[in-house]
């Protein structure tokens, strides 16, 4: 009776944490059917403990050594925290889990590497786990299948961004801001396309958290102290990953701490001149690349956690002052709760049998049905 309930109903659940690892977001979505815009019905962003938080980080960085038991234990805690975060959402909106059809679970990434003879791209949090405390079916690992067919499993966004936006008559975009920033490019004529275009909030979170004790620059105060310096920058932009042409994606394996210190090198640089420089990488970074494939841009919807830095978006709209710059709450889409939402909807992707991933995006040989389900 209960799976007959959840079939029927247009409610899925998105559960992911991006590379800024600030803490889970859950968005329960309702979608009227397969061409309707998707309805956001309840969201929250649960944070991480601490020592969660500071685990992650550690296990995530490309030079550390991995304990095996470290990670499976890793991802014991993190498929429980998923289910925990789950639970609350629907509690606290006195929704029944029989009402949820699915959830879609993005996991934790902790490396995602697409590229070489073996590549992979591998996120933690047991979904089995989070299936058998919900009692809810969970769809999970949606990027491994693109990769399998040659792709690089991101970013995934794209393909909802296509069905959450309808066509406007004009060349669009849509940003989203996370640890690691990515475009979707939308345009007035032609196919969808998108890629990741390098570091958002990543660099400054972790930066902020070393010299400030601080999980992010609050509005892009202390990057506004300080003043970038253009040696760095310079070096930072010549990271031959920013050359490649899509489709392409990165993380923290790449733009972390240490690459970041080893262009510092023998500098000495005020934190907040630092900071300042790492604002400007993400904004230059951002607008060269859309510069590079969609000129005619005119509207730039931004979303993720970066619309909150008003330094950052102020920046990104000087340096575009022939587009509308707005985040995704102009359009009803609250900015905080996008890839959630994707998630949710990839999740329904998979159960009626539908691709989720676009082969112009990620590279990958054609369209895939994604991820693993674990049913309830």
């Amino acid at each position: 009776m209960r799976r007959a309930d959840a079939s029927s109903s247009g409610l899925h659940l998105g559960l992911i944490s991006g590379t800024s690892v600030d803490g889970i977001d859950a968005a329960l979505v309702h979608f009227e059917d397969t061409q309707a815009a998707p309805t956001l019905v309840a969201a929250h962003t649960f944070a991480y403990t601490p020592e969660l938080r500071k685990e992650i980080l550690a296990l995530s960085q490309a030079a550390v050594s991995v304990d095996l038991d470290r990670v499976a234990r890793l991802d014991h805690r993190i498929g429980a925290a998923f289910a925990e975060a789950a639970s609350t959402l629907l509690h606290d909106h006195a929704i029944a889990p029989e009402q949820v059809r699915a959830i879609g679970s993005h996991g934790q990434t902790l490396r995602h590497a697409p590229h070489g003879d073996f590549p992979f791209s591998w996120q933690i949090g047991d979904a089995n786990l989070i299936a058998e405390r919900t009692g809810i079916t969970t769809i999970a690992d949606f990027r491994r299948r693109d990769v399998a067919a040659g792709g690089q499993g991101a970013p995934l966004m794209p393909a909802f961004h296509q069905a959450m936006l309808a066509p406007c008559g004009e060349d669009t975009a849509v940003l989203n801001l996370g640890g690691i920033a990515n475009l979707t490019l939308l345009p007035r004529a032609g196919e969808v396309s998108g890629f990741d275009t390098g570091p958002a909030n990543g660099l400054m979170d972790a930066w902020m958290l070393e010299h400030c004790a601080q999980g992010f620059d609050a509005d892009g105060r202390f990057a506004s102290s300080g003043q970038p310096d253009e040696a760095l920058l310079a070096a930072l932009l010549a990271e031959p990953w920013f050359m490649l042409p899509p489709p392409k994606s990165t993380g923290r394996d790449l733009f972390h701490l240490a690459w970041l210190r080893r262009h510092i090198g023998a500098r000495e640089l005020a934190a907040a001149d630092v900071q300042a420089t790492l604002l400007e990488l993400s904004a230059r970074s951002i607008v060269q690349a859309l510069r590079c494939t969609q000129a005619g841009t005119r509207r730039l919807f931004v979303c993720g956690g970066g619309v909150h830095n008003g330094a950052l978006m102020r920046r990104l709209a000087q340096l575009l002052p022939d587009a509308s710059v707005q985040s995704t709450a102009v359009l009803g889409i609250d900015p905080d709760f996008v890839e959630a939402m994707g998630f949710a909807w990839l999740a329904r992707q998979t159960l009626e049998g539908l691709a989720g991933n676009l082969p112009a995006v990620t590279g990958a040989c054609g369209p895939r049905v994604l991820g693993a389900i674990h049913p309830a």
